[in-house]
């Protein structure tokens, strides 16, 4: 086992969780094991970074936030061999098998860790809360980027349009790679736009109870879900800024896309939860969908730089959203004795 010093971090290097064969049968790199690496407990400042005016209201006020424990972040993100190996199964919009598996609903996400903790081996798997996300995003970084995009992200600037096979850009300092693109990422934490505002200073795992969100589309109405599983082109948010936009006639053509998609959701959310439809109290009542949204963080291939700080909150419309620039990455941390 091999360490390396970080100022005042520790972090020991990489252990690994065998899972098996990837989707073709054949052993690869991505379907042998999850890789983990070691993260120290440690202090840091959480939220917008100093001189950053690219922030959202949710992303303030920028507050020391001290990690008490050490935990076990996986090295890249969740790959499609690896999703494949424990649940039969590859949802992906963007196949590959060494690329992050996509197209999962933080329900989805849960329910892979679900089958990992039934092997009851010592450790117990779940998602990053959005302190130990953002700490290990940031990897001693104060800035709003843990280093220059186009060697540590795939986004929208050189992406190609689609998800890359993890760990082909350059880890960041922590030895964590696609911290800050190819997918964004679920973490554990109900969202709330006002939480940074009463947060614990020490450990914050979130609001206790799912709290009301900020309109669809997350905070600071950036847009719909990216991702070809949403509307074909992207994030919608992305191309209201894009320097070359699409002509006129394309741009209704994937509004029209967009509407649709949004009531098609709006329509089987309502068969399932039939006191949020139009006699329930909706969106805009004490409670409705707003409630119960959970939160994403870092950035995907189809977004612009900016949606890539390392601050960046997203919620979009609650739990079961599936799209293909959302992943996720695991976490694991020993069961006490």
């Amino acid at each position: 086992m091999r360490f390396l010093a970080l100022g005042s971090f520790v972090l020991v290097g990489c252990s690994l969780l065998a899972l098996g064969r990837g989707a073709s049968g054949q052993p690869s790199r991505a379907a042998a094991a999850i890789e983990f690496v070691k993260i120290a407990p440690g202090e840091f400042t959480m939220g917008c970074s100093q001189g950053d005016t690219a922030c959202n209201d949710d992303e303030k006020p920028s507050h020391k936030v001290t990690l008490t424990k050490s935990f076990e972040m996986g090295k890249f993100e969740l790959t499609q061999a690896q999703y494949q190996a424990v649940m039969g199964t590859n949802p992906s919009t963007i196949k590959g098998e060494d690329r992050p598996v996509e197209t999962v609903s933080r329900t989805d996400a849960q329910d892979f860790l679900d089958k990992l903790n039934a092997r009851n081996d010592g450790y117990r798997y779940r998602l990053p809360t959005e302190a130990e996300w953002e700490y290990a995003a940031r990897a001693g970084s104060p800035g709003p980027y843990a280093g220059a995009l186009d060697d540590i992200a795939w986004y929208a600037g050189n992406s190609g349009d689609e998800t890359h096979p993890v760990g082909q850009k350059k880890p960041n300092r922590w030895g964590l790679y696609d911290m800050e693109g190819n997918v964004r990422e679920w973490v554990s934490d109900w969202y709330s736009r006002t939480y940074y505002s009463s947060s614990p200073a020490t450990d914050p795992s979130g609001p206790t109870t799912p709290g009301r969100g900020g309109p669809p589309g997350g905070p600071g109405r950036r847009g719909g879900p990216g991702g070809r599983g949403f509307d074909g082109r992207g994030d919608p948010g992305a191309q209201l800024n894009d320097p070359c936009p699409a002509p006129p006639t394309e741009q209704v053509d994937d509004l029209k896309r967009q509407v649709a998609c949004l009531q098609q959701q709006v329509a089987e959310l309502t068969q399932q939860f039939p006191a949020f439809g139009p006699r329930g109290r909706g969106l805009r009542g004490g409670g409705g969908l707003a409630r119960g949204l959970g939160v994403m963080r870092g950035g995907g291939w189809d977004n612009l730089a900016n949606f890539l700080r390392v601050s960046s909150r997203y919620n979009y419309y609650g739990t079961t959203l599936r799209v293909s620039d959302v992943g996720f990455r695991v976490v694991r941390e020993p069961v006490a004795q």
